[in-house]
């Protein structure tokens, strides 16, 4: 009969096995199971949200369906949010993350980018004409969202301005639809973040809401992608060019985004291209 000590060394040994079966190249298991596991948000209207009927629609699922189209593979959904979007790339959970997120320094330390695929800036959402600009707001709270870049742009806004009380003023939550929610029941002045996603939850309450001030920030989005994987972030950055190439990505960003949606926004860049 095997000692405990020999069966612990034993499945150690297996979990070593694992690890390493587990540790290939996500390019080489999205090739074989022809399956693309992408992040997506679920509240970020118009990204990435469930619309009235139940469907989960928006800009970033049709930019990741595109994506996997263009990689010859079907597409599994997966569903992140703030908090879990680089985490699930990083533990192999997903494949790629579309999922309105801002490319930084700071987390290229942790997940590799695409190219940008879309291009925001950060402003903040008011009650129609209570606020004119950032300077109304000292004093008053503001949402934001809890471990992203628009709560970092905010509260170093808010001290540009003067306010000494960032940490009591700045109001973080987990979803975006957390933050419109405290907006509507008055618990805050503003709510601070892509101006894109402002622009979708105003679109609930027609002339109720407004979004205002100068952008605080430029937001460039990148598909998050796992660390050193150079095949599946080439595969990636050839679809986005692709997309757009072929007029594509701009009949996608027009069913959104276009002039004639609630969420109207001007194309404000252009991806880059390789020759």
């Amino acid at each position: 009969m095997r000692s405990l000590k020999t069966l612990a060394i034993a499945s150690l040994l297996l979990l070593a096995a694992a690890s390493v079966a587990l540790a290939g190249p996500a390019y080489d298991r999205v090739m074989k199971d022809k399956t693309l596991r992408a992040g997506i948000m679920t509240d970020s209207i118009p990204g990435a949200f469930y619309n009235e009927k139940k469907e989960w629609v928006g800009f970033d699922v049709d930019i990741a369906e595109e994506i996997a189209k263009r990689l010859g593979v079907k597409l599994e959904r997966v569903a992140v949010n703030n908090k879990t979007r680089v985490a699930f790339v990083q533990e192999g959970r997903i494949d790629i993350s579309v999922a309105n997120m801002t490319h930084k320094r700071e987390r290229d330390k942790s997940i590799d980018f695409s190219i940008t695929y879309f291009f925001d800036g950060q402003k903040v959402l008011v009650k129609k004409g209570a606020v004119k600009d950032w300077k109304d707001l000292m004093g008053k709270k503001v949402a934001t969202m809890q471990g992203t870049t628009s709560e970092i742009n905010l509260k170093a806004k808010l001290k540009s301005l003067g306010e000494k009380n960032v940490d009591q003023s700045v109001i973080s939550f987990q979803k975006e639809s957390e933050c419109f929610q405290a907006l509507q029941m008055g618990r805050v002045a503003g709510w601070s973040t892509d101006s894109t996603i402002l622009l979708g939850y105003a679109a609930q309450e027609p002339g109720k809401w407004e979004v205002i001030g100068d952008f605080i920030s430029d937001e460039p989005y990148g598909i998050g992608l796992p660390q050193d994987d150079s095949a599946l972030r080439d595969a990636v950055n050839f679809a986005i060019q692709d997309i757009w190439t072929d007029g594509t990505y701009m009949k996608i960003y027009d069913k959104w985004y276009g002039p004639k949606t609630p969420y109207a926004f001007p194309m404000s860049g252009k991806i880059e291209m390789w020759p």
